[in-house]
């Protein structure tokens, strides 16, 4: 009986073990600001643009504009909801076709500054972290074969345990 007991502890450590090395391999992804190459201009509603993406920790946002003529400032939300391109948080602006990356789960606020975020030239971009994904939920060929693989090895070891050499 305490063969047993210690053969079912184990399967249990093994099943808790494939499920802890089961790690998201959600890949970054890049989000064109407004839409589009070089979409970080006056009339654009970035709300709108925003409210359809899904941002989470990890992805970047690329801004695509005329250095000479606009700029990305990150702010708080202050600055944001009254367009105070004073005492930002960090300058994004390098060339005109620049990158910022999403490093935690936050809102994110960015303006233009020089008058512009007045013509709408603003985007609050909410972070979520990367959710977690069930184990016998993922899709795709890859995870057909990493299933099967651990089933495969979750029977050798149930049969080691029960039938040791």
């Amino acid at each position: 009986m305490e063969g047993l007991k210690s053969r079912v502890r184990w399967l249990m450590i093994l099943m808790v073990m494939i499920r802890v090395l089961h790690v998201e391999c959600r890949q970054p992804v890049l989000h064109r600001v407004g839409g589009g190459r070089f979409t970080w201009a006056p009339n654009i509603d970035f709300t709108e643009w925003s409210s359809q993406e899904n941002f989470h920790v990890g992805d970047w946002l690329y801004f695509g504009f005329d250095k000479h003529i606009y700029n990305v400032l990150e702010v708080n939300k202050t600055s944001y909801d009254n367009c105070i391109d004073k005492d930002f948080i960090y300058n994004v602006t390098r060339g005109g076709r620049d990158v910022f990356n999403l490093t935690e789960a936050n809102t994110y606020f960015f303006l233009s500054g020089r008058g512009y975020c007045f013509e709408g030239m603003k985007v609050a971009v909410q972070v979520r972290e990367i959710p977690p994904e069930p184990l016998l939920l993922n899709h795709g060929f890859r995870s057909y074969v990493y299933i099967h693989a651990i089933l495969l090895a979750m029977l050798a070891t149930a049969c080691a345990c029960i039938n040791p050499f």
